[in-house]
């Protein structure tokens, strides 16, 4: 890979006074990858550059047509000082996937994980020391062949860039759902299970309105029977069953229409090594309004690479509010959260 090292690069004090403000997207590493491709070269070499703004076209395709993909990943720092990647080949994995839903090129594995290691390895700095903050890695592409015609580009770029990250949410507070029965985020055949922007875009009106009722995040459900609940914002969900040894934790089941978590799959590893049942299944708002009322279910919370775990303690929708059990993180949603 070729390298062009940051001459503006924070000092050590500047550049850990920003990472000890905590939060989320503030502050950028001193460097970023950018690799090129086009439909006759194929990948270029991949650079490390100094972080900075991109000159693009008014006419590139991705302006238009939203032709782009994206990831989230995190870097944590270890106990010795070392630092750890989270799944990153599942990462990899994915980012194919959605490339290809996209009509995007496929990144080979390697090339993806080359650029992933060495930007983290050149910006070790910026991870953050403090348990529970991360680094979190933003890999991403976009269709850059210059022109108005509606067709796959013939160029695309791909581009790494990381955050140092505090906690998303407050992990000791539950947060408050709205269930959107107004719109909904994508349907069979569509571009559910792709990480695309265009999911994201789509889904800020319905953000918008669980904002106005008092929400923090909003809940999708299904577009053909609009009932059966699919994921939240940027997350997964998950529900608890239940109380003690003999508790299920229960997500919905992947359809086509919602995004295969990296987080959901090691959360469905991770209840099984604490020895709980787990389950996938179609799960509907009935479901979920008559558990809470029966006390089946016992907890509830959302999962995702940003937010790690969240609890949820309530929910909103046309059908009334629910309080899951007394509103607060519940026991086996937090040992999940520290396994």
């Amino acid at each position: 890979m070729k390298i062009t090292l940051n001459p503006n690069a924070k000092d050590a004090a500047t550049r850990d006074a920003l990472v000890a403000e905590g939060g989320f997207g503030k502050y950028y590493t001193d460097h970023m990858v950018i690799c090129q491709w086009s439909e006759q070269d194929g990948w270029a070499e991949p650079e490390l550059v100094p972080y900075g703004p991109l000159s693009l076209d008014p006419a590139t395709a991705v302006f238009h047509y939203g032709q782009e993909i994206f990831e989230g990943m995190k870097a944590y720092r270890q106990p010795d000082g070392g630092i750890a990647l989270f799944r990153p080949e599942a990462n990899a994995r994915r980012f194919a996937k959605s490339a290809a839903r996209l009509a995007l090129p496929e990144m080979p594995e390697d090339l993806f994980l080359e650029t992933v290691n060495t930007l983290v390895k050149q910006d070790a700095g910026w991870v953050p020391n403090k348990v529970g903050e991360s680094l979190y890695i933003r890999p991403f592409m976009i269709a850059t062949e210059v022109g108005l015609g509606v067709r796959p580009s013939n160029k695309a770029t791909y581009i790494l860039i990381a955050t140092p990250a505090g906690a998303y949410f407050d992990p000791s507070k539950a947060v408050s759902v709205w269930i959107s029965t107004e719109y909904v985020r994508a349907a069979q055949g569509g571009t559910g299970e792709a990480k695309c922007g265009g999911n994201y875009a789509a889904s800020l009106v319905a953000q918008k309105a669980a904002a106005k009722e008092g929400c923090d995040q909003v809940v999708w459900i299904d577009a053909k029977e609009r009932k059966w609940i699919e994921e939240m914002g940027g997350m997964n969900l998950y529900f608890v069953k239940g109380k003690g040894a003999d508790a299920s934790v229960v997500t919905p089941k992947l359809t086509g229409t919602l995004l295969p978590g990296i987080t959901r799959d090691s959360i469905l590893s991770a209840a099984k090594d604490l020895g709980y049942k787990t389950e996938e299944v179609m799960l509907s708002i009935d479901d979920w309004r008559d558990g809470i009322a029966s006390g089946e279910i016992t907890e509830i919370f959302a999962c995702g690479t940003a937010a790690v775990v969240s609890p949820v303690g309530q929910a909103k929708s046309a059908m009334g509010t629910w309080i899951t059990g007394d509103g607060q993180p519940g026991k086996i949603t937090m040992e999940i959260r520290e396994h």
